[in-house]
């Protein structure tokens, strides 16, 4: 049986426990670090949910790539550069924030720097640079400061306030449906058909 799946599928080893226990024990320490980025930082200011259904996905499939792919020969620059081309093509279909964009690069690195993790490279160091990741934007990101300002998608419906020169009726219009003083308006796409735009209404919290 073990011959036949070998010469079937072009591998050596039909079962190796201990690859297997190394793989999901990366993968376990990968995801710890996933979830105190995503859904005790960046959910928890954004609440886009979609978001980081896209940011796990993306971490676990650069994982598991990463990780297959040091045991082929091929030039792991090439590998990862073609996957991340991709990756960015996908994106450039629609418009993504600066802000979801340096997330979504940020759970790519934590991907690759748990997968190529290799016996030259201490478990302590491991866990430091990645705690550093996720120690840098909690701070930066959850610090009072940070806290002061934020941003909220909106679909718009008032379009005569996005002509040029209406910029302080837009403002003050967002500012009494939201709830919070409103400093910059971002246009992302007009829709004639369904006579709204798409924006990102930048505000001060209310503390």
């Amino acid at each position: 049986m073990d011959e036949f799946v070998n010469q079937i599928f072009g591998t050596e080893t039909v079962f190796d426990p201990e690859e297997l226990t190394k793989l999901w024990a990366r993968l376990g320490l990968d995801l710890v670090f996933m979830t105190l980025v995503v859904l005790v930082v960046y959910y928890r200011l954004y609440r886009n949910r979609e978001m980081v259904f896209t940011y796990f996905v993306f971490n676990i499939i650069t994982y598991l790539v990463c990780v297959l792919l040091r045991r082929v020969p091929i030039d792991m620059g090439f590998a990862l550069g073609l996957f991340a081309v991709f990756g960015i093509l996908r994106y450039r279909t629609e418009e993504i924030r600066m802000r979801d964009l340096t997330y979504l690069f940020m759970v790519l690195g934590l991907g690759i720097l748990n997968g190529v993790w290799n016996k030259k490279t201490s478990f302590v160091e491991l866990v430091a640079v990645n705690a550093a990741i996720v120690g840098a934007t909690a701070i930066l990101e959850l610090t009072a400061k940070s806290r002061g300002h934020g941003s909220t998608p909106i679909l718009y419906d008032k379009l005569s306030l996005l002509a040029e020169g209406m910029e302080q009726a837009l403002i003050a219009d967002l500012t009494e449906r939201i709830g919070r003083p409103v400093y910059r308006v971002q246009v992302h796409r007009v829709d004639l058909l369904r006579d709204a735009a798409e924006i990102t209404a930048f505000h001060r919290n209310l503390t």
